[in-house]
């Protein structure tokens, strides 16, 4: 089923009920302002989007990103592409760049990105595919009881175990400046479990084991118990979308209702992803409240 949005020449193909769509009859490097504001909010409304046959080089996939919002840094730790791209974060398999654990973008600073914008630059000849899960419809599905239990949680997210080695002996300590602060050192924040969308109010589960570390006010096997719950209930197939990636993939997801996990599937070859992020603001639960 094929539906198009009020702007013209933007029709899009929903890949689930309500999550996932393919956006065709655009061209991103040169889309109209009318087009940019669609796809923003098709982008809210079906959490991932993906467009093919795109030709975008690091200055026009920066340009495109801040027509969608304000752009951060490339990452609180990670330098940018170069000296003239310092948004672009570039995950490049020979250099460590693997993805192979569910996350959502960057949970560990205290206002976590809004979204992201990946393009394709090299890909492997087979696998690298990378598959989202749908945070929200994850709440929804969860027992009423647990719903409730999960409303009322806080949870610990901490970038030590992914990047403190990285920030402590490649960086020497000296990380990025993100918002204003330069990161010389990844301190743990909390943020609300379950959180509420700031533009639809749906409420998501907001864990995720990349970053996660534990929740507050329960004992450690209380936690790890219920973390796994979430985690084995996040990543059910019916929660999730998988993209094949082919040259001129783009792939745009709002990092307040996702979370991804990238297949490291293809042996030695290499495979290489540039990322710009939208900048977002500090989580709110259902209390109306940050953590």
């Amino acid at each position: 089923m094929t539906s198009t949005l009020a702007q013209p020449n933007l029709a899009l193909e929903r890949l689930g009920p309500g999550f996932g769509a393919e956006v065709r009859g655009i061209d991103l490097a040169t889309a109209s302002d009318g087009e940019v504001a669609a796809v923003r909010r098709a982008l809210t409304e079906h959490k991932v989007l993906f467009f093919s046959g795109q030709n975008l080089d690091p200055d026009s996939q920066i340009a495109l990103g801040n027509r969608l919002g304000s752009l951060t840094a490339s990452h609180p730790v990670v330098p940018g592409l170069d000296d003239a791209h310092t948004e672009i974060y570039a995950l490049d398999s020979a250099d460590n760049g693997f993805a192979d654990v569910w996350h959502t973008d960057v949970t560990f600073v205290r206002r976590p990105p809004l979204g992201s914008i990946l393009r394709a630059v090299t890909l492997p000849p087979t696998g690298g595919d990378t598959n989202w899960a749908d945070l929200e419809l994850a709440y929804r599905s969860l027992s009423e009881p647990v719903r409730a239990l999960a409303d009322r949680l806080t949870a610990v997210h901490d970038g030590t175990r992914e990047f403190g080695y990285y920030l402590a002996q490649r960086r020497g300590g000296e990380g990025s400046v993100w918002e204003g602060e330069r990161y010389r050192s990844l301190e743990p924040v909390e943020h609300p479990v379950v959180r509420v969308h700031p533009e639809t109010g749906r409420r998501s589960l907001f864990v995720n084991p990349g970053f996660t570390s534990h929740i507050v006010g329960v004992s450690d096997a209380e936690s790890r118990h219920l973390l796994d719950l979430f985690y084995a209930h996040i990543t059910k197939p019916e929660h999730i979308v998988r993209h094949r990636w082919q040259v001129g993939d783009v792939a745009m997801w709002d990092n307040r209702a996702t979370a991804h996990y990238a297949n490291r599937d293809y042996g030695d070859a290499r495979r290489v992803m540039h990322r710009v992020t939208l900048r977002g603001d500090e989580p709110v639960g259902v209390a109306g409240r940050p953590a």
